[in-house]
């Protein structure tokens, strides 16, 4: 718009050009000829100000031994209380200001610093993921704990179990019956979780240690590290027929037992192809995706017409999955 004012300033003008084109002639004429900022003017010292020896000495006092970790307002309270007035609170604060950024004074709990998990998968059974969520139970404040081991390249639940509490013991014979039913070798596997009491736990941290297995955590409220497990439970939770509470542990159990077998053997995951986790888990998904491009071939050649995009494809299988894919110019600079 503003190339189109100047196409048109030499024959009609600017004004006119901006009425034509709707625009404010300010906006044309500030662009052509930007503001030059002019350099702050220096602030006279005030006479009220304080003298150079009296504000070494406030600084003195606010450094002391005794003041160093209060703050101005604590400094200035506790020396009137005293009959001391050295200076307002806000002068306090100024002259701190000028030295250095003001900060909390005293000493702070120095949190570890988390570093972002990036984890890879190029084939079932070498990255777990597992959580644990809530089921509401039959009255208020009453919960049921619902343990997901998930199977982050095929989406492939690998052990589940509901119980009455969040438990590192039940935790850590759930880890086991699954690396037992699965062929997992020493050195193959990953399990990551997120920061919860029984994912941190000793007796999992042990047990993963002896089979051989690497464990990592997501980062403190940060619920994007994890979250292939994030998601399956919104599956669980969004699906129909999953009920407000439930009435029994024997209910959410008996609702889980055919949740699960759902999603592992008839859910199409948009994630992996469209494919059931299962089918990719236990290596059927190239045989599948074959007789589905047969099938589309043969519609193809019977109907042409009807695919203007040419011949369709099925959806791709996939080859990896990150959890926090590295930036491509990351993974540049570290190549």
């Amino acid at each position: 718009m503003e190339q189109a004012v100047d196409e048109l300033t030499p024959l009609v003008g600017t004004r006119p050009a901006c009425r034509v084109l709707g625009m404010a002639p300010a906006t044309i004429y500030r662009r052509r000829r930007p503001p030059v900022p002019r350099p702050p003017k220096p602030r006279p010292q005030p006479e009220r100000a304080l003298s150079e020896p009296e504000r070494e000495a406030v600084l003195q006092v606010l450094d002391s031994e005794r003041f160093v970790d209060a703050s101005p307002a604590q400094v200035w309270a506790t020396l009137l209380d005293e009959g001391r007035y050295l200076c307002s609170e806000r002068t306090m604060y100024r002259l701190l200001s000028e030295r250095a950024p003001v900060r909390e004074r005293r000493d702070q709990l120095m949190h570890p610093t988390y570093h972002k998990p990036e984890l890879l998968a190029e084939r079932p059974n070498q990255l777990w993921s597992w959580d644990i969520t809530k089921l509401l139970g039959p009255a208020k404040w009453t919960y049921f704990y619902l343990y997901v081991i998930l199977d982050v390249f095929s989406r492939y639940v690998v052990g589940w179990t509901v119980q009455h509490r969040e438990s590192a013991t039940v935790a850590q014979q759930l880890i086991a019956q699954a690396i037992l039913q699965q062929p997992i070798e020493r050195d193959q596997l990953t399990i990551h979780a997120d920061r919860g009491s029984a994912m941190i736990s000793k007796p999992v941290a042990f047990l993963l240690a002896d089979l051989g297995v690497t464990k990592t955590h997501s980062r403190p409220y940060t619920s994007t590290d994890n979250p292939y497990s994030e998601a399956h439970f919104k599956t669980l939770k969004y699906r129909p027929g999953f009920p407000d509470r439930f009435g029994s542990i024997e209910d959410a159990r008996a609702f889980c037992r055919p949740f699960f077998h759902w999603y592992n053997h008839e859910h199409r995951h948009t994630g992996i192809g469209l494919m059931t986790p299962a089918a990719i888990h236990c290596g059927q998904a190239e045989a599948l995706q074959a007789r589905r491009a047969r099938i589309l071939a043969a519609a193809h050649a019977a109907n042409p017409e009807r695919f203007v995009r040419g011949l369709p494809q099925p959806p791709a299988l996939p080859t990896a999955v990150w959890i926090n894919e590295p930036r491509r110019a990351e993974v540049l600079t570290n190549s």
